[in-house]
């Protein structure tokens, strides 16, 4: 089923979200000062790209630092990349098929607006295929 998700949303909306997280964080590395943002949306364009089967969660360690540098985030990048998942959500919420990956646009525009102090991990079921079971 994620297999069946992610190529939807990487058809229908995927690829442009990338690509948007990907000129960000190019715009951001060639300003050296901006390289810790620029990866940071390199690492969450990734997670935009294929998200069925990971999810993000609050790294334990972030602190000030973080918050702060969310706030620069806002203002270089965040708010249009936030845009776009909104405006990519409406549209995908037009179709019955697209609504669970408009809802899942919805569901990024946090992440979208503050991804400093967040990390991207695997989701782990326990199912009889998960390689952790027993461990």
């Amino acid at each position: 089923m994620r297999l069946i998700l992610n190529v939807l949303w990487l058809v229908l909306s995927g690829f442009w979200l990338f690509l948007g997280y990907l000129t960000a964080g190019v715009v951001l590395c060639i300003l050296i000062v901006t390289i810790p943002w620029g990866i940071a949306s390199f690492r969450i364009g990734l997670y935009a790209l294929w998200p069925f089967g990971r999810e993000i969660v609050s790294k334990p360690t972030a602190g000030l630092g973080s918050a702060l540098g969310n706030v620069v985030w806002v203002v270089l990048a965040g708010w249009w990349l936030a845009l776009e998942h909104v405006i990519t959500g409406l549209l995908l919420c037009v179709t019955i098929i697209g609504i669970p990956l408009g809802i899942a646009n919805f569901k990024l525009v946090p992440v979208s607006l503050f991804p400093l102090g967040k990390e991207v991990r695997d989701i782990r079921r326990g199912g009889p295929f998960d390689q952790t079971l027993g461990r």
